[in-house]
């Protein structure tokens, strides 16, 4: 029987169901294209969604280029249902949102100017020069409503062969902004595919330019990398790797991504796990690296959480086995699964049998609650009062130390002992 969530089914759907069939979409493309005759084209689909639906993948982000100027499409939704929102002005583009969808609409442009960051634009209704200011062949296939491709950088094709070819002259396009080169590197992880040495060339020319971004800029490709399934092969690539450890020379510990491929079966990785696997060291690794990216305080207090109960596996060898759910119980089995991942991809020693054994002991673990509140202490007849939050820490630690089993004949002693 198959499963409804798996890929398979949604891949079948994605063929049968094309996202641009939906009819939201379709009043979109409508209202764009009133006022102009048919054979003029208004809109088309461009960039991510075009490349994710040739490539079947699931499409998150849906851009639209248009002929249209940012005035005129506030014009045309002002009593619709979608709220407009001026995203990025200065560049022409227009976020409508409804309550099913967020879309990003920009006017056809081409750049005059570029300083690596930013650009100058002028706004024009040719889709070739439009198509020509863009980064990547395969991120320039234009689709309509219809389904009717509009491909003049011969992106599909190149997709189809597992090609990420800058459009035009790569060193142009990288100067034209820099964050092009970590963009190149996450389609290149995302689609496994060839680096040719002419882009691989100007890439490491260029490399000195991405000191010109935004940390928040390279923060958030970054992110988008480490949250690609095939990141862990990333040492596979030695141009690749070599690229990336140039950019993000935080990232010393490549080599334990090799680990996580034994035990991809096992693990759910995220950003707070697989940082802490390439980060944590004996230097802080992880501390500087925040600091330089100012990264969010919950992944800050994440990392530093991590790297401390790291080091007490490492000083407590009844961390997974005699004090397992005392641990279990002061954080929690996910918690737990995430440090043993990282113990095993930062301990070569550690074998795969062993991380299956604990993570097998994790799961059957027993989770316990603790079910003494302040109620429970009047009803056995403590008077309300600031004493209240003291008896229940030592009822608490008594309860833990002792298995998790405390009688309620002992509770009412320490009750009692309190009260006098």
């Amino acid at each position: 029987m198959f499963d409804k969530s798996s890929d398979f089914i949604k891949k079948i759907k994605r063929n049968f169901f094309p996202f641009y069939k939906n009819k939201e979409l379709k009043f979109v493309f409508n209202k764009l294209q009133e006022g102009f005759p048919k054979d003029t084209v208004a809109a088309r689909f461009v960039g991510g969604c075009v490349r994710k639906h040739f490539s079947n993948d699931e499409i998150d982000d849906i851009d639209i280029a248009t002929i249209l100027s940012s005035d005129e499409i506030k014009e045309k939704f002002k009593n619709t249902n979608f709220k407009i929102i001026d995203t990025g002005i200065k560049h022409g583009t227009i976020t409508l949102i409804s309550e099913k969808l967020k879309l990003e609409l920009t006017t056809l442009r081409k750049d005059l100017e570029t300083d690596g960051r930013h650009a100058k634009v002028e706004y024009i209704d040719n889709w070739q020069l439009d198509s020509e200011r863009r980064d990547f062949t395969i991120n320039a296939i234009y689709l309509d409503i219809n389904g009717n491709i509009f491909d003049p950088q011969n992106g599909k094709s190149d997709l189809k062969n597992k090609i990420v070819k800058f459009i035009g002259d790569p060193q142009k396009r990288i100067e034209e902004d820099y964050l092009r080169i970590i963009r190149f590197i996450r389609f290149k992880i995302m689609y496994d595919f060839e680096l040719e040495p002419t882009t691989c060339k100007a890439i490491k020319l260029n490399l000195n330019g991405v000191k010109k971004l935004s940390k928040e800029r390279i923060l958030v490709e970054l992110y988008k990398i480490l949250n690609l399934k095939n990141f862990i092969n990333l040492n596979e690539s030695t141009d690749l790797k070599e690229i990336f450890t140039l950019i993000f020379p935080e990232f010393k510990n490549l080599r334990r991504l090799d680990r996580l491929i034994k035990i991809c079966d096992y693990s759910q990785m995220n950003i707070n796990l697989l940082l802490a696997i390439l980060l944590i060291d004996d230097q802080d690794t992880h501390e500087y690296f925040g600091h330089k990216y100012n990264i969010s305080n919950n992944i800050k207090d994440n990392l530093n959480s991590l790297a401390k109960n790291f080091k007490l596996i490492k000083e407590n060898k009844s961390f997974f086995n005699k004090d397992l759910e005392k641990n279990i119980y002061f954080n929690n089995k996910n918690y737990l699964i995430n440090l043993n991942i990282l113990n095993f991809a930062m301990s070569p020693s550690i074998k795969l049998k062993d991380f299956s054994e604990i993570l097998n002991k994790i799961l059957k673990s027993k989770t316990h609650k603790f079910s003494v509140d302040g109620k429970y202490l009047i009803e056995n007849g403590m008077k309300q009062g600031s004493l209240m939050g003291k008896v229940l820490k030592e009822i608490e630690i008594e309860w833990i130390n002792n298995d998790f089993k405390i009688s309620k004949d002992r509770i009412k002693e320490i009750i009692q002992f309190h009260s006098n």
